[in-house]
């Protein structure tokens, strides 16, 4: 079973994707650890990755596309995989679904975990004061202002998606402000129906 996870930031995508990952044996792929794990390598993806990096420029979708092929295509015994932070865009959307034609799999379901922004911005605000107050540090994007931008950004890119997965017939969404084990059993539903 291969899923999507959308949502928001601080919707609680990763949370649920490690539960998936526990109860499930699914392969959770983080755009952001793949490409922190490719560039220490030393594969000829790897050199591209740190190159790019190095240089301070962005790494093209192709360049993360190559490296969920390499993903895909090392196999193993597992649940499916999970995409986290990947498609974020309509082009990489239509790469992804090319990908997985080419490889003789396809995308189970798109999740959205649905939250109220105001919620969502009061929540992790909370969360991030929590932190501090029992002595631990929070995210220093973690207050008002960066969590509007980063919702900004997300709108503009990234919702679009939920309507390209509609007309697909593969967007569910769930209540992402519910408990972390109500919203699992949510996904849960879903993927066991």
């Amino acid at each position: 079973m291969n899923i999507i996870l959308l949502g928001p930031p601080g919707a609680g995508k990763g949370t649920q994707a490690q539960k998936l990952v526990d109860g499930r044996n699914m392969v959770q792929l983080s755009t952001g650890d793949m490409l922190r794990a490719a560039r220490t390598s030393g594969t000829e993806m790897g050199k591209t990755v740190a190159a790019v990096m190095d240089a301070g420029n962005l790494v093209t979708d192709e360049i993360v596309i190559g490296l969920i092929r390499e993903q895909l295509e090392a196999g193993g015994d597992h649940g499916g995989f999970i995409f986290d932070g990947f498609p974020r865009t309509l082009a990489q959307a239509d790469a992804l679904d090319a990908l997985l034609v080419e490889m003789g799999q396809s995308l189970d379901h798109a999740i959205e975990l649905k939250v109220n922004d105001e919620i969502l911005v009061d929540r992790i605000i909370g969360r991030a004061a929590e932190a501090v107050a029992a002595g631990g540090t929070a995210r220093p994007d973690d207050n008002e202002e960066s969590l509007k931008t980063r919702l900004m950004a997300y709108y503009k890119q990234t919702s679009p998606l939920l309507g390209y997965y509609y007309a697909k017939g593969d967007l569910k969404d769930v209540n992402g402000l519910g408990t972390m084990d109500q919203v699992a059993s949510e996904i849960a539903a879903i993927l066991d129906a």
